[in-house]
């Protein structure tokens, strides 16, 4: 389980696909502190297990094994080496809940239709999947690219948010553009309550 706080952005060091699966190799520095073989990180907000680390010098080279499954359904397939990432470790039991419930586990790709600067704040229009709309509300939280963000406004087929400068210069939103992929994480709340709707429906 993750908060959507981005602790750091990572930069991709290698994008290597094997038989079965693509290896990945992110250079990480503040989430590589403690770091474990076995341990999940959420990179570019897509919980993934690192299988191998490696140190240089101030840095920590942490390896995952992306299976063909989230090669696909995730914006990693168009990341290459000198890539920035968004980076964060798991919420400790004892941690603070600084953004909102992010499992890791992206629903799907949203595209960048606008993204320009606006006094000192950026806009940032997205493209939904329909699957993934349905689950996009005006004012509640939905994760980019493992940003926990605020949906601004909600349009027929997408939505927009606000990114205050900190946001910019931390997070690899930085990097992006028009027409970029983003992976997209609905609030963990709201597919409850669809289910739990439906549910009663049925009975």
């Amino acid at each position: 389980m993750f908060t959507g706080i981005v602790e750091e952005t990572g930069l991709v060091e290698l994008i290597k696909p094997t038989g079965k699966s693509i290896e990945l190799t992110v250079r990480t520095k503040v989430c590589g502190r403690g770091l474990r073989l076995g341990a999940s990180l959420a990179v570019n907000g897509c919980c993934l297990t690192v299988v191998k680390l490696a140190s240089r010098g101030p840095y920590r080279l942490a390896r995952f094994d992306l299976l063909k499954e989230t090669w696909k359904r995730t914006n990693l397939q168009f990341a290459e080496p000198g890539s920035l990432v968004n980076l964060e470790r798991p919420l400790r039991t004892d941690g603070s809940l600084g953004g909102h419930f992010v499992t890791g586990h992206i629903d799907g790709l949203g595209t960048i239709t606008r993204w320009e600067r606006i006094g000192l704040d950026h806009m940032l229009d997205i493209a939904v999947p329909r699957d993934v709309m349905r689950y996009v509300v005006f004012k509640g939280s939905i994760a980019l690219d493992g940003i926990s963000l605020t949906v601004a406004a909600v349009k027929k087929k997408g939505f927009r948010v606000w990114i205050i400068p900190h946001t910019h210069e931390v997070t690899a939103l930085r990097e992006r553009k028009v027409g970029d992929a983003i992976n997209l994480e609905a609030d963990l709340i709201g597919k409850y309550v669809e289910k739990f709707v439906a549910a009663r429906k049925r009975r």
